[in-house]
């Protein structure tokens, strides 16, 4: 973890006014002054820490907002009625927010999270004096004031994707201000608001640090904030909004005029195609681009075989499976590090972190015995064995001829529910299988002749699990490996949907008594959401080119898929021949892409939001199989896991009743 990030963060509100609305309340300044904290420059890091500090925990199980969508699953015996600290993003997907105390409340801080205003209030006493720190070098100063200036135009970007039309806070609010319109100040209109964000940041750049050192990794520098800005400018150019008539055409400010922008406007795809150049040019100069795993590395001893059998196949698995989880590598360009630390003693029960809820339990016999013994094989300790994905995932996915199940003619759809027997390791056809699903095991047609992002995202009933330092099988059936009913609490944790999710566990994490968790920054956005976005952006401003088909296909060659042009236009492959030459065609072609590729890094959610699809999408049940069945049989029937509703009222979240009732000039978000 990076040096400011580890750093104990100080509540240095330094002003408040006990008469404004809470999200612009702070702490009261009766322990420390201004001079005291920005006296010099270690106390002056106190303070940048404080302002990194209101990042939302993106890592964390239970207040991460990736869980918002339809990809993460939780454990059945959760009561999400009663239980409302834990898993509070599926809470919301179940259509359980509340306007009195709301669920993941980022505007007023309330549902396990901090006020991103209070956040932003902290920003604002850095900037207005940072100058009073004394032995600070001018180059220092300026950096330091670009990344808060940075983190503050993020933290206004994030409420305004939670609540739509929001408050602009730009200044430090005393104890003896009077002006009403700054006591009781009013949203802004959607235009408004991304002009502001933009603004902040195009301020920022110019004076960030072009690169960061190891121990400051995770603080902002020009490639983080570039990135960042190309992603705001996509989502200001997407149809939610930029023109959005179908949803809140009737969303009105006290001064009668829309707040959403009811005109679509081309030319903010041509404004986010500049943003993404420029932050894909920054990013290639200070050496980020997609990862590699290195070859000079070893392959874990269980790979070692199929190494042989399949080499270029198990370098591309490898690739995939270490990029999200290999810390501080060139593709991210920007990680979250301030993981929550917690006491198994005061939180056994919770959790904290994704990756500890998604390791599986250690089998009684692994099929390769690891670097280390554990004292007790199939313990619960660091090994979670309950957060899960959704069947949805599965078919996601692509076939290994890079096209969605459905429109590859060599997939078998149909029959994709069909038991089979997988080769075993003497057969020729088990080269096809090699280092992807069990030999001699039985699963079903849908888990072959998949995309390696199949394997390597999702553990699924015949494949494998690389986590605990082992290859473990993961079987998935009751009583087997990775199965309901075996290591301790075996009714209480584990894989609901019969599915696990590998992709943020770190293969070197390991369980038992004698539990260690390798850490690793989260990404907040990697290179290869660059280059999708790019994809998109170009396709939504001028329609399908040889450019948009380029910029996915940097992505898909590392997944090791043909390029998209070439496999969309075979008629002996592709149903929809040509889909990718029509632009709402090739507009889906690129929602599936992101799908897959950024699959439980929170972006479906944004891009479903974002095209005003998520009503349709998530509100379909979460299926999954019958994690009971102890045979193949029995295992494989899909059932309704849980439902979901989503609402066009669930597109902007409420704010919290408290200020409604504190403010008289604040509107409230339709329907709640």
């Amino acid at each position: 973890m990076n040096k400011i990030l580890k750093t104990l963060f100080l509540a240095i509100g330094l002003f408040y006014c006990a008469s404004c609305t809470d999200y612009l309340d702070v702490v009261p300044d009766n322990v420390l002054t201004v001079e005291d904290i920005f006296a010099t420059r270690k106390d002056a890091i106190q303070a940048l820490a404080n302002a990194y500090s209101y990042l939302p925990h993106y890592d964390a199980t239970h207040s991460t907002p990736w869980m918002l969508g339809d990809e993460y699953v939780g454990n059945v015996n959760l009561n999400y009625d009663e239980d409302n600290d834990k898993l509070r993003a599926i809470r919301i997907m179940r259509d359980l927010q509340v306007t009195g105390n709301p669920v993941l409340g980022y505007w007023s801080g309330t549902g396990g999270v901090k006020s991103l205003y209070q956040g932003i209030n902290q920003t604002n006493i850095f900037l207005a004096n940072i100058d009073l720190a004394a032995d600070m070098d001018e180059t220092t100063r300026k950096d330091w004031a670009a990344q808060v200036k940075f983190l503050k135009a993020y933290y206004h970007f994030l409420l305004l994707q939670h609540y739509g039309p929001i408050v602009l806070s730009d200044q430090v609010i005393s104890p003896e201000e009077t002006d009403e319109e700054i006591m009781f100040p009013k949203r802004r209109k959607i235009d408004e608001c991304f002009d502001f964000i933009i603004k902040l940041l195009n301020e920022a750049i110019p004076d960030l640090r072009a690169t960061t050192t190891e121990s400051d990794y995770g603080q902002v520098n020009k490639s983080i904030a570039t990135a960042i800005k190309a992603r705001i400018m996509v989502t200001r150019a997407r149809p939610f909004f930029n023109g959005n008539q179908t949803i809140f055409g009737d969303f009105y400010d006290s001064d009668g005029q829309h707040f959403f922008p009811q005109q679509e406007s081309k030319e903010k795809w041509q404004e986010a195609i500049t943003a993404i150049n420029e932050a894909i040019a920054t990013c290639t100069a200070n050496g980020f681009g997609i990862y590699k795993y290195p070859a000079s590395k070893l392959l874990m001893n269980a790979d070692t075989a199929d190494a042989r059998v399949a080499p270029e196949r198990m370098q591309i698995l490898y690739d995939l499976r270490y990029m999200p989880v290999d810390p501080w590598n060139n593709e991210i360009i920007w990680g979250y590090s301030n993981m929550e630390q917690f006491s198994w003693y005061d939180n056994y029960e919770r959790w904290l972190d994704i990756q500890t809820a998604a390791t599986p339990k250690v089998p009684p016999k692994p099929i390769y015995s690891g670097e280390g013994e554990f004292e007790a094989k199939g313990n619960v300790f660091g090994s979670g064995n309950w957060l899960a994905a959704s069947y949805a995932m599965e078919e996601r996915f692509y076939t290994e001829n890079g096209l969605p199940i459905d429109q590859d003619l060599t997939f078998d759809i149909d029959n994709r529910y069909e038991i089979v027997t997988t080769p075993g390791i003497e057969d020729p056809e088990y080269t096809d299988i090699a280092g992807i699903m069990q030999p001699g095991m039985q699963t079903v047609k849908l888990h072959l002749n998949r995309e390696l992002r199949f394997y390597t995202s999702l553990a699924v009933a015949g494949s494998y699990f690389r986590a605990q330092r082992y290859r473990i099988n993961a079987t998935m059936f009751n009583g087997q490996d990775c199965g309901q009913g075996i290591g301790q609490r075996p009714g209480e944790c584990f894989f609901i949907t019969g599915i696990g999710h590998q992709k943020f566990v770190h293969p070197q994490s390991s369980g038992g008594w004698s539990f260690r968790t390798t850490f690793f920054p989260y990404p907040i956005i990697r290179m290869a959401d660059l280059y999708l976005l790019k994809a998109e952006a170009l396709n939504e401003y001028s329609g399908p080119s040889q450019e948009v088909y380029d910029a996915l296909n940097v992505v898909r060659s590392r997944a090791g898929v043909p390029d998209i042009e070439t496999v969309w236009s075979d008629p002996t492959l592709a149903r929809t021949v040509n889909k990718h030459t029509d632009q709402l065609g090739l507009r889906e072609i690129i929602l599936q892409e992101r799908g897959i590729e950024l699959a439980f890094e929170g972006s479906r959610y944004w891009d479903m939001v974002g095209y005003k699809q998520a009503v349709t999408e998530f509100s379909k049940p979460i299926m999954g199989w019958n994690a009971g069945g102890s045979t193949a049989q029995t295992f494989f029937n899909r059932g309704s896991i849980e439902t979901r509703r989503f609402t066009p009222t669930s597109y902007l979240w409420p704010i919290d009743l408290k200020e409604m009732n504190v403010n008289s000039n604040m509107i409230q978000n339709p329907g709640w």
